[in-house]
């Protein structure tokens, strides 16, 4: 599914930060911050252990600073990682389902106002697989009913919609950079934002919850006396119920590495999807292979497919492809979780699209690392088992 390269920088930048006796959070952090909040027209970024953590906190954020009350309502899409409702109900807010697009499997945008209630206090619209919701339409009905959107692009990165890039619309926008993203620090995620004040408050967050006045070790240096004087009661102050959400520079520093080549990862994949994609046009009677919405970008991270076909079994299929090595995974089933059930009902019906998906859609890989060879070695297991069993 996914794939890491640890390059000669890389390895230069973590022995670096082992020479320097400091790993935490210092000079390769604010590089990795500043870089990743310009190349997504940002004001703010805050780097933390995962992109879980960074939607947790955005959301808990956004509730505080807005005076929400438990119970409060957040819609997501039907289909998504798990985290992304999850973080809802950790924040005793209730998530609100909406169904998503056949075709690029975001958020469906013309079903959102139906599921507005005066409850209701934020949009999560997710940009699943590389590529962006679409945000022009979620944008629009968040401003008439004054309600925040919190973008989880955890999948998303460096990709555009309509001439901006992913993440850049919201609130909030937060990213993931675990091992199998696109780009990766090994664990670690970011929160993004304009808002110095939703800034400040997730930095505190991820510091368990600390006074702003001394968020990192480098605060109480270099200030004046009567500074420091009002710095040391407070170091051990703590405005805020945080959490341990913090990395080190090791993460950093393999991150900045990765910056210097996310212009040829996403290519790659770019390509390899493309490849993948023509591969299997002459199948297009029996499955749907990803689709590039108008004016947008995609990064594939993941590439997704739809059976189309009732003569085509799911299980039979990706057991097929697994036992030829070809790995699999389910398209992101959200609402027919067991522990969904047990907490929603058997709600699946309600949500026609993502049904349909948690049925029959899954994904396989087109990481950079993979060849020619191996593409063609992917598409020639699909094309044996369509010949077997179609």
């Amino acid at each position: 599914m996914g794939t890491v390269n640890i390059s000669d920088t890389a390895r230069k930048n973590v022995l670096k930060v082992l020479a320097s006796n400091r790993l935490s959070p210092g000079k390769y952090t604010e590089k990795l911050e500043i870089n990743l909040a310009s190349l997504h027209d940002r004001k703010f970024a805050i780097f933390c252990n995962s992109g879980t953590s960074a939607l947790h906190v955005a959301l808990g954020v956004l509730k505080e600073k807005f005076n929400w009350r438990d119970g409060d309502e957040v819609i997501v899409p039907a289909v998504t990682f798990v985290a992304t409702s999850n973080v809802v109900i950790h924040n005793n807010l209730k998530p609100v389902f909406v169904d998503v697009e056949s075709d690029f499997y975001g958020i469906n945008p013309d079903l959102i106002e139906s599921r507005i209630s005066t409850r209701t206090r934020a949009i999560m619209p997710v940009h699943l697989f590389g590529q962006s919701a679409d945000m022009k339409p979620i944008m629009k009905m968040a401003k008439k009913y004054n309600l925040k959107v919190l973008e989880d692009s955890a999948e998303a990165m460096f990709v555009k919609y309509n001439g901006k890039p992913v993440g850049s619309s919201g609130d909030i926008a937060c990213f993931s950079t675990y091992a199998t993203h696109l780009i990766t620090t090994g664990v670690g995620g970011f929160s993004m934002t304009n808002d110095p004040e939703l800034a400040v408050m997730m930095k505190s967050y991820f510091n368990h919850g600390r006074d702003r006045i001394y968020l990192t070790i480098d605060d109480d240096d270099s200030v004046s006396p009567k500074k420091l004087f009002e710095i040391i009661p407070r170091r051990f102050s703590f405005v805020h119920i945080g959490h341990s959400f913090r990395l080190t520079e090791i993460e950093a520093a393999l991150g900045l590495a990765q910056l210097d080549v996310w212009e040829k990862i996403i290519s790659h994949r770019q390509a390899n999807a493309q490849y993948l994609t023509k591969g299997l046009a002459k199948y297009s009677y029996y499955i749907q292979t990803p689709k590039i919405r108008k004016n947008s970008e995609h990064g594939f991270m993941l590439y997704p497919i739809l059976i189309i076909n009732q003569k085509i079994d799911r299980e039979k299929l990706i057991n097929f492809l697994e036992q030829n090595g070809v790995e699999t995974r389910y398209l992101m089933p959200l609402i027919n979780q067991p522990v969904y059930k047990k907490m929603f009902g058997d709600i699946e019906n309600n949500y026609p699209v993502a049904k349909a998906i948690n049925r029959n859609g899954f994904i396989v890989g087109c990481h950079q690392d993979l060849t020619e060879s191996d593409l063609d070695y992917v598409i020639d297991k699909f094309s044996k088992f369509f010949k077997k069993y179609a």
